[in-house]
């Protein structure tokens, strides 16, 4: 459910109904999605993003898009997902394409809960060696930006 209304052709400003002629136009979609249209609250930020996604570079559309969906994944957005998808498709991702996409964010994204599980183990291994060994005998280092001054006015 949205948390703002979503504007309909006929509530938007001047502003706001220039820039859907112009998503009209650049993407030729049967419809402006919804992002857009909680964006049109916004003259300035519908603008701004507009003129930013709009903009054309080296990657293919189709990429683009896939790494969209790939983004909106690892945020965890649904709309994003089945948006981005659907315009993916539209830009002739395959189902083979599709499928390779999420097994290659699955497997970046394991591996980067591992590393980070890995992480969190090695600091809690090393924490436990400090305070065995009497080094954090009242638990971990300080980090406030006072502790580097305090270490050094001690010396």
């Amino acid at each position: 459910m949205a948390t703002v209304k979503l504007l309909s052709d006929d509530e938007l400003s001047q502003e706001a109904r220039i820039a859907f002629d112009d998503i009209r136009k650049t993407r030729q979609p049967d419809f402006v999605n919804n992002f857009w249209r909680a964006l049109a609250h916004d003259r300035k930020t519908l603008g701004r993003t507009w003129e930013s996604v709009k903009q054309v570079g080296v990657l293919e559309p189709k990429v683009k898009e896939m790494l969209y969906v790939a983004v909106s994944i690892a945020h965890g957005c649904t709309y994003c997902i089945h948006s981005h998808t659907a315009s993916a498709r539209a830009k002739g991702m395959t189902d083979q394409e599709y499928a390779e996409m999420i097994a290659n964010v699955g497997r970046n994204r394991s591996a980067a809960v591992s590393g980070f599980f890995r992480l969190a183990s090695r600091r809690r291994l090393l924490l436990q060696v400090g305070r065995r060994s009497g080094v954090f005998a009242a638990g971990p280092p300080a980090t406030s930006s006072s502790a580097p001054r305090a270490a050094m006015a001690s010396t």
